[in-house]
């Protein structure tokens, strides 16, 4: 039996109940999805102070209000490391992207493409990097972990570019994982440990299996039968736990630099500091961001460190966002503050979530209207123009 709004797969969704928000989507992947994977996508660590922090900081940014200014042929258009996007969005790296819906990373790829925006495969992908390039005809980003197997780093590097991946996303805060009670208290393992409790969350979402029953593609695509002695499912846990490499450094930033020969971006900078060493390691870009709340807990929220960070590296390098956007006031109120471009995780996941490709490419549509009516209210016509003159100076 269907919940309230769940729709099953193929069928359209009905234009008075068409999801408005992105929370009117968080609302039907929480019913279309096990909540053993929707918990995944939408957890932080520990107490998720710095979780909720992300989202409720974007609140305290407060826009300036103009009128009588001419707000006709506005354009959202820019550059995100030289590669054109319809807006100053990308889709961000979401691990087990494709355990939200069967073949989220080949649907959310394709949905990407056809926006014209930039799609991010995680290393720890459902779909492999072989199979996103089957079906999508530009360039994709590629998002990596560095593991103690270099030979295997070697090796993901190779595929990404025999893949034609146009970005090489280098992650910085994963050397250790961050304590995620939820993903604990789930029982949610890799491979997958199932018990009468997983039985059950499965039956009450009868389409969610339908559409896994239909794909092949439900182990870590990028792993299982690439790295040494992980042939299948079964001996990807105990691979997992031993390879996140907690002694990665700046001379690794520089190694997989020259081994990979093109643009690099660096996530997870969230420190001045840090921040001044990235401009200076030769990467294309920096990527401000606490992996959304899902490391360090009580760390400071992305947004209230991007104008810090901005104004530490000056012009030396390009600063793009990423954490607690969930609209697109959210996205302009990040690159008033200097953000080249932003990033979506959860928004684009709860789209894929409720309604597969159709949900991602609706989530970007809710994201750009919101941006574009929110950039005209504050008086301009080009998102090149959007600085922190459309930020309002709070007096209470």
């Amino acid at each position: 039996m269907l919940a309230d709004d769940e729709t099953a797969p193929g069928e359209e969704v009905p234009i008075m109940s068409k999801p408005l928000t992105i929370a009117d989507l968080k609302t039907r992947a929480r019913r279309r999805v096990p909540k053993m994977f929707f918990d995944y996508a939408d957890s932080g660590s520990w107490t998720e102070e710095t979780y909720r922090a992300n989202e409720e900081d974007f609140a305290k940014v407060k826009l300036r209000q103009r009128v009588l200014v001419d707000m006709t042929n506005r354009s959202l258009a820019t550059t995100m490391v030289g590669q054109e996007t319809s807006m100053p969005v990308a889709l961000a790296p979401t691990g087990l992207c494709g355990m939200q819906h069967a073949d989220g990373e080949m649907l959310a790829a394709k949905a990407a493409e056809e926006f014209g925006v930039p799609f991010t495969l995680s290393t720890m992908s459902i779909c492999s990097i072989e199979d996103v390039a089957s079906v999508t005809s530009k360039p994709f980003w590629f998002q990596l972990y560095v593991m103690k197997d270099r030979d295997f780093i070697n090796n993901l590097i190779d595929r990404a570019k025999a893949a034609n991946c146009s970005a090489l996303m280098l992650t910085l805060d994963l050397q250790i994982l961050g304590q995620r009670h939820k993903d604990l208290r789930n029982g949610l393992s890799a491979p997958p440990k199932w018990t009468v409790h997983h039985g059950i969350q499965l039956a009450t979402k009868p389409f969610w299996c339908m559409d896994m029953l239909r794909t092949k593609r439900r182990g870590f695509g990028n792993i299982v039968g690439h790295a040494k002695n992980v042939s299948d499912l079964s001996s990807l846990s105990s691979w997992t736990a031993e390879q996140f490499d907690p002694q990665l450094s700046w001379k690794d930033v520089a190694w997989i630099k020259e081994r990979w020969g093109g643009k690099l971006i660096l996530k997870g900078i969230l420190d001045e500091e840090d921040a001044r060493a990235a401009a200076e390691s030769g990467a294309d870009a920096i990527v401000v961001s606490n992996h959304g709340g899902r490391q360090l807990d009580g760390a400071l929220s992305s947004i209230s460190m991007l104008p810090r960070i901005v104004d530490a590296v000056g012009d030396k390098i390009e600063v793009h966002f990423d954490g607690g956007i969930r609209s697109g006031q959210d996205v302009l109120k990040a690159v008033a503050l200097g953000a080249r471009g932003t990033y979506i995780g959860r928004p684009y996941l709860y789209g894929l979530g409720a309604m597969g490709k159709a949900g991602v490419t609706t989530a970007l549509e809710i994201i750009r209207k919101e941006m574009d009516v929110t950039m005209a209210l504050c008086g301009k016509r080009d998102i090149h123009t959007v600085d922190r003159s459309v930020i309002a100076e709070t007096r209470f």
